[in-house]
């Protein structure tokens, strides 16, 4: 198994991106995506999250509930405001434009690529913006590589036969 990750790259503005390359098909790991209730499991930035309509399955204009992993932020409502199935989901805040998550599944014959996106504004100026790449930027850097690690963990378990798991004992 090929395990590589790109790290985190800073686009204009406010953005990470992070790569991780899955040995898994593109289909396992969309699905995965999908389901907004587990990300927790994968997601460290992110206490829980849930569809506000449960009885939908995630598409184009369906709300998210977002609650970050800092103790006594209230929830977040995000849309999704892009959705390409097998492809693209991409969340932007209810109430600030400017704070967006994406997420994007790249199709590699039988492997594929997530790609994750996160902008959010910070406030206060050149300051305020230094601040924040020495304090939160660099610990939400880290916890996005380490997401993408995790997500790569769960979806190829999921991937993979229970009897190829124990195969070797």
């Amino acid at each position: 198994m090929l395990a590589t990750h790109g790290p985190a790259e800073r686009h204009a503005g406010s953005a990470l991106t992070c790569s991780q390359d899955l040995g898994s098909s593109s289909a396992a790991a969309f699905a995965l995506i999908c389901e907004v209730e587990k990300w927790p499991v994968w997601l460290s930035f992110a206490k829980s999250a849930r569809r506000i309509d449960e009885t939908t399955a995630l598409a184009l204009g369906s709300e998210v509930a977002l609650r970050g992993a800092i103790p006594g932020d209230p929830e977040e409502l995000y849309e999704v405001d892009q959705f390409l199935d097998g492809h693209i989901v991409s969340l932007v805040g209810a109430y600030s434009l400017r704070r967006r998550i994406d997420f994007r599944i790249e199709r590699k014959s039988e492997r594929s690529k997530i790609v994750v996106r996160v902008d959010y504004p910070s406030y206060g100026g050149i300051l305020g913006a230094l601040i924040d790449r020495m304090t939160a930027r660099r610990r939400l850097d880290r916890a996005l590589e380490d997401s993408l690690l995790h997500f790569k963990g769960l979806v190829e378990f999921k991937d993979t036969a229970p009897d190829e798991l124990l195969a070797d004992f």
